[in-house]
């Protein structure tokens, strides 16, 4: 089912990619939205152990396998910043959220790697 599911996401994502309704931004960008709108939620789908390596201040861990069956934990009412390692699995899923209904959806595209490279903390 899992596999199943990550298909759907990257088929999702090649679909959409001519009318992709998520919007992209940098680590920089991402970082402005957040020093500008304190209402974001930060939505994480590496793997736990990632994780556990490092993460953005504030941000809720939904690894991209589980997604489908936890979505409910990620409201429709914020702003959402979905960033992964590289930016390679949070655009199928920022697609995905836009799918279900989500509007406000940003895909961080350099990931929590270019986060780090741009000088932002990140908690271990």
């Amino acid at each position: 089912m899992k596999k199943v599911f990550l298909l759907l996401l990257m088929i999702i994502s090649m679909s959409s990619q001519v009318c992709a309704a998520e919007k992209n931004i940098s680590s920089r960008e991402a970082k402005a939205l957040l020093d500008r709108n304190k209402n974001i939620y930060l939505l994480d789908v590496r793997t736990p152990q990632e994780y556990s390596q490092g993460k953005l201040a504030g941000s809720a861990l939904i690894p991209i396998g589980e997604l489908e069956r936890r979505i409910r934990e990620v409201p429709k009412n914020k702003t959402i910043v979905v960033y992964c390692a590289v930016g390679s699995r949070s655009k199928p899923v920022a697609n995905f959220l836009y799918q279900q209904g989500y509007r406000d959806v940003y895909n961080m595209t350099d990931g929590i790697v270019g986060w780090y490279r741009n000088g932002f903390s990140i908690q271990r």
